[in-house]
């Protein structure tokens, strides 16, 4: 048995050779950037009007001014801006040239000969300046950014309309056990619904990663072998959930083994998933999960995400917050590291759950985080400040 902090040192440093693909830029939201981009325009193009107003020299407000143009939006300016004069200009416009200022249009007043008027106190320049955000050739993203919707429009600017990313690994997912029965299935006696493989998918699906649902695997390990065999066909990352504990009917371990699977751990002294296995088979990998559906969930948070943010060119940071206790709170038994479902109520503090064991998925459905406990810690004070990952 190793620790959580061991296994997940190995998950780490297995070799992982992330591909690239490209995509279309509608399909990029939740990829991961494959190389650096670099802009081939300047940004603004040209110095922008930020407002709808009167183009002018700021030497010579308040004015007046004669007015020479109206430039819309998307037309260039067909005069320069002399001494007395100005254009009027709408917002996203080219400012001509010789003005240095926009007057914004509701600090202006007409006069009697139509000329305008300043009548504000002060003004800013109004102006989006040529370049100012952006230089041709300068790097606006770098390889390893996870292209979230403001990345998108930044990419569509610079003309970056194929984005390069890495290729995210298929999940691959497989329950064994005679006992299970489909949710759409009413469980004879003796039976119970499977919801490990439906929860592993929808947590894959919810990082974005692409499903394939192998099936329930017969308790023998022929039929163990055989669904394995098709897991790995049609995955990258193969999830097994049941089977890897030490009972009669456990194949998993063995026909891992006659498949070829070096077995990197099979044991993490944590709770809940303490009989989890991780393997590996040439550039794919297989993760043996307990049967409670806690404990697979729990699991595939802690590490499966992990490696699959490693896979597709992601260092992936779980999003971590530090809190104070609600209240007291201690557990009698603490040869492991536990995590424990919680919930951040509305002043910020955590609230431990009520949770009895790696069975009970139902404790998860007020909890939107999750928090360890150290090996040999049986008591937190309320006010204690604690890490929570959120969920």
């Amino acid at each position: 048995m190793i620790t959580f902090e061991e296994a997940l040192s190995i998950i780490n440093e297995v070799t992982v050779k992330p591909l690239a693909e490209q995509v279309q830029l509608s399909d990029a939201v939740g990829r991961v950037l494959a190389e650096d981009v670099f802009s081939d325009v300047e940004m603004p193009p040209f110095n922008k009007a930020a407002v709808d107003g009167f183009a002018c020299r700021r030497a010579e407000l308040p004015g007046p001014f004669e007015i020479l143009e109206v430039v819309p939006a998307g037309i260039l300016p067909k005069l320069p801006v002399g001494q007395g004069q100005c254009s009027k200009i709408m917002t996203g416009a080219m400012v001509p040239e010789g003005a240095d200022t926009m007057i914004m249009v509701e600090l202006t007043e007409t006069l009697d000969d139509g000329r305008i008027r300043f009548i504000g106190e002060k003004t800013s320049s109004n102006i989006a300046w040529r370049a100012e955000d952006v230089k041709e050739g300068q790097m606006v993203m770098q390889q390893g950014s996870l292209l979230k919707p403001q990345h998108i429009a930044i990419l569509a600017s610079v003309g970056y309309a194929n984005p390069k990313v890495f290729r995210r690994p298929v999940i691959g997912i497989i329950s064994t056990g005679d006992e299970l029965v489909e949710p759409w299935q009413k469980p004879a006696l003796g039976q119970i619904r499977n919801s490990n493989a439906h929860q592993l998918m929808a947590q894959a699906i919810a990082f974005g990663l692409p499903v394939v649902y192998i099936g329930i695997a017969a308790d023998t390990s022929e039929g163990t072998r055989e669904t394995m065999v098709k897991g790995f066909e049609q995955s990258d990352i193969l999830l097994l959930t049941g089977g890897v504990s030490m009972g009669d009917f456990d194949y998993v371990p063995a026909v891992m083994q006659e498949l070829g699977v070096e077995i990197l751990f099979k044991s993490i002294a944590v709770q809940p998933g303490r009989p989890t296995v991780f393997g590996t088979k040439e550039a794919k990998f297989l993760f043996g999960l307990p049967g409670n559906p806690v404990s697979s969930f729990v699991q595939f948070e802690l590490l499966v995400k992990q490696l699959a943010g490693r896979m597709m060119g992601y260092n992936y940071q779980p999003p971590i917050v530090k809190l104070p206790m609600a209240a007291d709170y201690t557990r009698k038994k603490a040869e492991r590291k536990s995590f424990m479902p919680v919930k951040i109520n509305p002043e910020g503090k955590i609230e431990p759950l009520d949770y009895h064991g790696s069975a009970h998925i139902h404790a998860y459905e007020g909890a939107n985080g999750i928090m360890a406990i150290e090996i040999g810690e049986t008591h937190i004070n309320a006010g204690e400040l604690r890490n929570v990952r959120q969920l």
